[in-house]
């Protein structure tokens, strides 16, 4: 019997060595897995440095998949592809290579060491919601009980929205 097939939403961020041919590499690399099916991509935006802010501007980009993997596994998955593309872990809110991030499975929450689910910070980086909601508007955040798209209209709204 074939597992199910979960449905993710990822974010994709580059601010190295020619930030968007990251974000594309990383989608070839993606899309060349049999058990990733990307369903969706949204625009590729580009955006100043979240938390440290002495580096260059980052691109980003969200990919709505399907794939029978477990959450554990498709973290293992995009751990295996930023190391492939040269990825260092260091600092925290330090330049990338790239950093592929889960943000969203479907209704999941997930707590663990490694993996949170939905991403903690998803309901506050205006980026990001922009994005989610090119390609998946009516998407819930499972924990809040709200649409990605009236996560973005409220983040727009209050005078503290970080973008």
């Amino acid at each position: 019997m074939q597992a199910p097939k979960l449905i993710y939403y990822l974010l994709l961020g580059s601010n190295m060595n020619d930030p968007a041919g990251q974000l594309k590499l990383a989608l070839q690399h993606i899309a060349a897995l049999p058990e990733l099916q990307v369903l969706k991509i949204s625009s590729l935006q580009r955006t100043k440095p979240y938390g440290k802010t002495d580096q260059d501007d980052f691109f980003n980009q969200v990919l709505k998949l399907q794939s029978p993997l477990a959450p554990e596994d498709m973290l293992s998955t995009l751990l295996n592809i930023e190391k492939q593309m040269g990825r260092q872990r260091g600092q925290k809110w330090g330049p990338r290579i790239i950093d592929l991030d889960i943000l969203l499975i479907q209704d999941m929450m997930i707590e663990t060491e490694k993996l949170i689910v939905p991403h903690y910070d998803l309901h506050n980086r205006l980026f990001v919601l922009e994005l989610l909601t090119e390609i998946a508007p009516d998407a819930m955040h499972p924990k809040l009980n709200k649409t990605i798209s009236e996560l973005r209209q409220e983040l727009m709204s209050s005078a503290g929205g970080n973008t």
